[in-house]
């Protein structure tokens, strides 16, 4: 069963979830986005910056109607992705790694609510024990700062708006 939300005075809160490892290059840049976005104190939107995802960020993505979870990508294309995710049938994970759609499921399962969630992967191109973004992390992490920013400046001018990312 779902928990019923008053929509009457629809306003959007948003949480974005950053993770990765500051000490790894351009693994940094959701840790990153984070605290660039709680830096702006947009109304509405809560940051977490950590290493990793926790089972507990379940809890705090219930507390939300949107969740943003950012990492450095891999293999994405440039200079970011971004695609809408669900929570996962599989619930897997180990000490060391958890998913978002796992997330997702936690929540819809303990929680009773599922935020509308996206996963955002900005491509990165090196990920050694080192600080520091590269020249093409940073230039994508620049893009996708720029995109964020702009889609939620748009919901914070106008809560009751349809939520769009891609």
């Amino acid at each position: 069963m779902r928990r019923s939300r008053d929509r009457s005075a629809v306003t959007h809160t948003v949480v974005i979830i950053g993770y990765g490892n500051p000490g790894r290059q351009d693994d940094a840049m959701g840790f990153l986005m984070a605290e660039g976005i709680e830096a702006l104190g947009l109304p509405c939107v809560t940051s977490e910056a950590d290493l990793q995802l926790q089972i507990e960020d379940a809890a705090t993505i219930s507390e939300h109607d949107i969740a943003l979870f950012i990492d450095a990508s891999i293999n994405g294309p440039e200079p970011f992705s971004v695609s809408q995710i669900s929570p996962s049938q599989e619930i897997t994970f180990t000490s060391h790694s958890v998913s978002p759609e796992t997330i997702l499921a936690i929540c819809e399962e303990h929680m009773k609510h599922t935020p509308q969630a996206w996963l955002v992967g900005i491509r990165g191109y090196s990920f050694e024990l080192e600080e520091g973004l590269t020249p093409g992390a940073l230039e994508n992490f620049e893009a996708a700062f720029s995109f964020i920013t702009q889609k939620l400046t748009a919901w914070a001018a106008n809560p009751t708006a349809r939520i769009e990312l891609e």
